[in-house]
């Protein structure tokens, strides 16, 4: 009988919980078949199974469980019934299937949480939402809450609780209003430098590099530059040491499945355009598979969110700690703007820098979003050295 114990998903992480089972008790499983998703305050990860066999569970969806700890069984020695095929492990980028998905062992089944919560409730689900039709906590929740649904209409509530990642997410946003002296500065850009130099090299870009030259790099590298500027504006204290780096690691706001993440761009001011377009659009293919790791979301320096591409206008982004400050970066839109005396329409966007007034004066967080400014409005001269074409590697 194999004990399988939940391996250690990064450094300083001492429990997970079990987000979701994608067995059932009793369930014969393939070596390396994933068999749970764990969620940890950083990342989701999935739990394979380290040899094939019939699993005993030994943990419920939901439970908080040690690293180390015993969570399920596998029973090496059981043959496969009859009749079952080999499950398939997951690819990384699987393809989507038209053809609805065949009934299975599974369909039907409810997994353990879902099942003691039917039994408590007296719910009665006949198909479930999971993995092959699975019955899942989430779908008794629901069932139960539509019990109470009268003449009136539609009446129903979901009520579930929130992941690890959620709450570590949560617990340190309140840490940073109330352990910081966060202040916003804010200012515009007139996108349109950038707009002509993206319409003029994006195919030769494109075909070059096999990447799309995109907004991130031009603001990345004008992150960098600014950094550079003003060294205290990638600084972060450290109990009571202030600590200043000399390298500039750009933390890039990412939305995935499983939330909002924040992969690391290391070195970023040693790279060029298709340098960050590349390592940017590797780290959020992770993110949206669930591939990501805990390592590759660790160590940032300086953090860029973009709260354009939800069709934000103006925000103020709350800091990354124990980083120093953040830039925001919004929609793009038609605007009237004065322009050597005359009202011209340009692509106009607003971007904000949230900092740590104990750490980053006045002077150095406006400066730092003037400089930003700067490269933005004129990347010709001031990120590509009046050199577009070998900027971009072309």
């Amino acid at each position: 009988m194999l004990e399988m114990k939940v391996p250690s998903p990064g450094e300083s992480i001492t429990e997970v919980e079990i987000a979701t089972w994608l067995v059932s008790d009793g369930d014969y499983v393939e070596k390396d078949q994933a068999i749970a998703e764990v969620d940890s305050d950083k990342a989701t990860l999935e739990l394979p199974a380290e040899e094939g066999g019939i699993i005993t569970l030994k943990a419920e969806e939901g439970d908080t469980v040690e690293v180390g700890q015993v969570v399920c069984l596998i029973d090496t020695s059981a043959a496969r019934p009859e009749g079952s095929a080999a499950p398939t492990t997951s690819a990384p980028n699987p393809e989507p299937v038209a053809a609805p998905a065949a009934t299975t062992y599974a369909t039907g089944t409810a997994s353990p949480a879902a099942k003691k919560m039917m039994a408590e409730t007296g719910a009665s689900v006949a198909k479930g939402t999971g993995k092959d039709g699975r019955i899942t906590k989430t779908d008794v929740i629901d069932a139960v809450a539509s019990m109470g649904s009268s003449d009136q209409g539609e009446r129903a509530q979901t009520r579930k609780k929130m992941s690890s990642l959620r709450r570590k997410l949560a617990s340190r946003l309140v840490t940073v209003k109330n352990e910081t002296a966060m202040l916003t500065t804010f200012n515009e850009v007139d996108m349109k430098p950038i707009f002509d130099l993206r319409n003029e090299y994006k195919n030769e870009f494109f075909e070059k590099h096999g990447v799309k030259l995109g907004f991130m790099s031009f603001f990345t590298l004008a992150a960098t530059r600014a950094l550079k500027m003003y060294p205290s504006t990638n600084s972060m204290i450290d109990g009571n040491e202030l600590v200043s780096f000399d390298y500039v690691d750009v933390s890039i706001a990412v939305s995935g499945p499983k939330g909002l993440m924040v992969p690391v761009v290391r070195n970023a001011e040693t790279l060029d355009f298709a340098g960050v377009e590349s390592e940017i659009g590797r780290l959020a293919s992770k993110v949206r598979d669930g591939k990501i790791t805990v390592d590759e979301m660790t160590g940032g320096t300086f953090t860029i969110t973009n709260g354009g591409v939800f069709g934000s206008m103006l925000s103020t982004p709350i800091i990354n700690p124990p980083q120093s400050a953040i830039l925001g970066m919004h929609n793009i839109i038609q605007r009237p703007v004065a322009v050597d005396g005359e009202v011209v329409i340009r692509p106009m966007m607003y971007v904000a820098l949230s900092y740590d007034h104990r750490v980053i004066d006045g002077r150095e967080s406006v400066g730092t979003l003037v400089a930003i400014k700067e490269a933005l409005e004129n990347p010709a001269e001031v990120l590509m050295e009046g050199n577009v074409r070998k900027a971009l590697g072309l």
